[in-house]
């Protein structure tokens, strides 16, 4: 197995399983999200002003996860101190129309979603 390769035990072979893992997790969706809302690049301090709660740790994670699967760039300027900047690929922008009309269905159905959930004890 490659390292930090996704396989579903059940089902290996399937993109729609092995995509949704990498991207569906807490941090991923936040990262892509705010690197288009910067239409440019970040730097590591700047995700963690976008994404206050998110730790240092896991953001460093999730940014190699996803430069691992082409979604975003990583570049490292020889200075000192190393300026490192992100970015999105062109795999990660076509990735964004369909993000988008997931953020616009959340904030069309979450009042709807809550007052729902409101009736079960989960």
């Amino acid at each position: 197995m490659i390292r930090n390769q996704v396989v579903d035990p059940l089902f290996p072979q399937c993109p729609v399983r092995n995509v949704l893992s990498r991207i569906g997790d807490h941090w991923s969706l936040l990262v892509l999200l705010a690197l288009h809302d910067k239409a440019g690049t970040m730097r590591f301090s700047d995700f963690c002003k976008t994404i206050p709660d998110v730790s240092q740790k896991m953001l460093t994670s999730t940014l190699r996860k996803l430069e691992a699967d082409d979604l975003l760039s990583r570049t490292v300027y020889p200075e000192v101190p190393p300026r490192v900047e992100y970015k999105l690929t062109k795999r990660g922008k076509t990735l964004i129309p369909l993000l988008n009309q997931l953020v616009d269905w959340s904030l069309e159905n979450m009042d709807a979603i809550i007052r729902h959930r409101e009736k079960y004890a989960l």
